[in-house]
């Protein structure tokens, strides 16, 4: 379709665009040229439709976000029934039906453990980055109330990632990201990662795992009585590559929290509501956080909404005369009627189409998708879990030998996936899966052939 002037629909508003929109995570200048810019007019399930009247696969679930797909009609009608009765109301000193059904929904769903007092209080905050900020302050100011002034260090994992505003970057351990702000940034403590991608040859994925968290306690062993709270994504390092590892270092990071008197925080933003085989990812370890940051398919993709969960023991640390004891963190939003309204119709389509179940069915319709691909001559490791795929590129498979990145074969892998109406975002050279729920074989299909031929086209143009 051409508009006005002779020019498609399609680059007439990429114009408009790039004349007064800052992107996200893009280096503006490789736009419009190096990195296609996608103008997308509406969604449907799965699929995303362009202003060039071609549909692409939302592989990605736009950043992780998107459960049920795209214009899911019992969000839309949730979110539309709510906007006629309160758009929003301050939630300091006011109070909310939606605000309070989501809270006892999420306290009802969330991880258990025998012996452990459970999850007890929710604390909104608007994204997921805002969330993990939440956390840190509450496991910090815990302590001092308490007089402990001396705990003041977060311990985190290397290669891991849990947001981009201050406190949130402080903790993470992505050199792109953090690398700029270090001057800006609170001193935090890193412990070895459990990644099974760095297992040695004859290791397994377990005693990786195993191995670090001896690193753990060996941190917190250095630091006793200074680290406030560990920070860390189960099973799924996502920022940092999709990175996977066993549960076992679950267990044995909370019972290193509770030999060292230190509260541990999980950072379910991505890898909560399904997406790993189970409705959160701590629940395969049979342990439970002190905190927990929940965000991205909280709404099913629909609105910007975090909330942290929290022991009844860690609210209790705030109940007193004084202000300054009391947690005075606030946003604009926090617990917006929209909001937590989308996210009580996306509980209760998981409860109405039994979606962890169908899930896993899902997830293995994939892992039979993604095993021609493992054997890939340039797929040096093909991983998965529940609903999460990646694929770690490298010269000839060899782990040892990773593309240059001057290279850059995600993002030529990016390009041609496009043009084959998919859309991807690599994670530097891993190309990864994790789409909407609602995802079909046909699909499916799509996506396997179009990853193989993404491959193909990305090394033969780089003439790597």
């Amino acid at each position: 379709m051409l508009a006005e002037g002779g020019v498609s629909e399609a680059d007439a508003w990429r114009a408009r665009d790039l004349a007064v929109l800052w992107h996200p995570c893009t280096q503006m200048r490789e736009h419009p040229d190096t990195l296609p810019l996608l103008p997308i007019a509406s969604g449907q399930g799965p699929w995303l439709l362009g202003r060039d009247g071609h549909r692409y696969l939302d592989a990605i679930s736009s950043w992780w976000t998107n459960l049920f797909g795209h214009a899911e009609p019992r969000i839309a009608a949730a979110i539309a029934a709510q906007a006629q009765t309160l758009e929003h109301v301050i939630l300091a000193g006011c109070s909310h039906a939606p605000a309070v059904e989501l809270a006892e929904r999420l306290l009802a769903l969330a991880p258990r453990e025998p012996g452990r007092a459970p999850l007890a209080k929710v604390f909104y905050a608007d994204n997921g980055s805002a969330g993990v900020e939440v956390a840190l302050k509450m496991a910090f100011h815990w302590f001092r109330n308490r007089g402990e002034l001396q705990r003041t260090k977060f311990v985190a994992l290397d290669n891991g990632y849990h947001g981009e505003t201050l406190g949130a970057l402080a903790v993470g351990d992505i050199p792109l990201y953090r690398r700029v702000y270090a001057p800006l940034l609170a001193e935090a403590l890193f412990a070895p990662s459990p990644d099974a991608y760095l297992c040695e040859p004859g290791e397994s994925a377990e005693q990786r795992a195993q191995c670090a968290a001896d690193g753990l306690r060996a941190v917190l062993e250095r630091h006793a009585g200074e680290v406030c709270a560990l920070i860390l994504e189960p099973r799924v390092q996502c920022a940092g590559g999709m990175r996977m590892h066993d549960a076992s270092y679950l267990r044995r990071a909370r019972a290193l929290c509770d030999e060292f008197g230190v509260f541990l925080i999980a950072d379910e933003i991505a890898v909560g509501f399904g997406r790993t085989g189970t409705m959160f990812a701590f629940e395969q370890a049979g342990v439970a956080p002190d905190l927990m940051c929940l965000s991205k398919g909280l709404t099913g993709g629909a609105l910007p909404l975090a909330a942290v969960l929290a022991t009844q023991t860690i609210y209790d640390g705030f109940l007193d005369d004084s202000r300054e004891r009391a947690f005075l963190h606030s946003h604009s939003y926090t617990g917006n009627p929209l909001a937590c309204a989308a996210a009580l119709a996306t509980l209760g389509i998981f409860a109405s189409d039994d979606a962890v179940a169908r899930n896993r069915a899902t997830a293995a319709r994939m892992a039979q998708h993604a095993a021609p691909l493992a054997e890939h001559a340039h797929v040096a490791d093909a991983r998965q879990a529940g609903m999460i795929v990646a694929f770690e590129l490298t010269q000839g498979g060899d782990k040892r030998t990773p593309f240059d990145p001057a290279a850059r074969i995600g993002l030529r892998a990016y390009r041609a996936a496009l043009q084959r109406g998919v859309l991807l975002r690599p994670l530097g050279d891993v190309l990864y899966w994790m789409p909407p729920y609602c995802i079909d074989d046909e699909a499916l299909a799509l996506l396997a052939r179009t990853t193989r031929e993404a491959i193909d086209h990305a090394v033969a143009e780089a003439g790597a």
